[in-house]
């Protein structure tokens, strides 16, 4: 699943570091949604939004995968 985590991050002046002690994961979690290999959790998803203030469908870009 594509997202803007990338953009909301750097926008508040967030290293993936500080964001990941934030949320309570760790840093390689941050990367792995980051670059799209890892879909968070609904819970995680929640809490990222909340993060930045933001609607989860503006932070996830919902893409189907059967082209329907």
């Amino acid at each position: 699943m594509k997202n803007k985590l990338v953009e909301y991050r750097k926008s508040k002046g967030l290293s993936q570091e500080k964001l990941a002690l934030q949320l309570g994961v760790s840093r390689q979690t941050i990367i792995s949604i980051e670059k799209g290999k890892y879909d968070p959790s609904l819970q995680l998803a929640f809490l990222l939004a909340e993060v930045f203030h933001v609607s989860i469908e503006e932070l996830f870009l919902y893409e189907n995968q059967k082209g329907e």
